[in-house]
């Protein structure tokens, strides 16, 4: 069986984690739109303040790690968004060091929501930095299924494929990567690849 030596001197890195942000898009029910197919349309007040999981996604993206883990923890016990904020947490766990606990999160958010894009992402990526491949391959694939067009997941994909010596679909996913990705993005891959496809043909 042919080992993966080359790909250590080409030292591919993944692609890193992808907040949860399922509150944002469009809810006829929670933006305030009128229902206009509806027998009598009505006017929803807006909220006047963000709710607990905003608060905590703007925290997060201004890097203010301490008030976004405090905020997210609220909108869990809040029961608002709590798959998404148990992803994000799991994110920042992470980036504490903290990877039991960000392997919980995104576990306590997958039960909230099994087709969750962004904790079966999230929690591939953690079994991938652990060296756990086999687990990292059935998230990625299972995230596959759910946003097929996502580059990202194909590129980090090949990689975990690579290291379970699966090279034939570890080829395969590195050129769906250079298919979806944007072109300046996908010429990272072609060393890669050319790498993968010379271990294939010594195989």
């Amino acid at each position: 069986m042919a080992k993966i030596l080359p790909l250590k001197s080409v030292q591919p890195r993944k692609f890193g984690y992808k907040k949860a942000r399922r509150h944002a898009r469009p809810d006829s029910e929670h933006t305030g739109q009128i229902d206009l197919f509806a027998p009598t349309a009505r006017i929803i007040a807006m909220p006047s303040r963000p709710g607990v999981f905003e608060e905590a996604l703007l925290y997060d993206e201004r890097g203010n790690a301490e008030k976004a883990y405090e905020s997210y923890k609220r909108a869990i016990l809040a029961d608002e968004y709590v798959a998404d904020a148990y992803c994000n947490l799991g994110i920042l766990e992470s980036e504490a060091g903290r990877i039991g606990e960000a392997i919980d999160c995104f576990k306590n958010s997958l039960t909230k929501d099994p087709v969750l894009f962004e904790s079966h992402f999230n929690l591939a990526n953690v079994y991938f930095d652990l060296g756990d491949y086999r687990p990292a391959q059935v998230h990625y694939e299972i995230g596959a299924s759910l946003e097929p067009d996502y580059a990202n997941l194909y590129f980090n994909l090949a990689l975990a494929l690579a290291m379970l010596e699966d090279l034939d679909h570890a080829v395969e996913a590195l050129e769906t990567y250079r298919r979806l990705a944007a072109p300046a993005e996908a010429e990272k891959a072609t060393m890669l690849l050319a790498t993968l496809k010379h271990s294939v043909e010594q195989s």
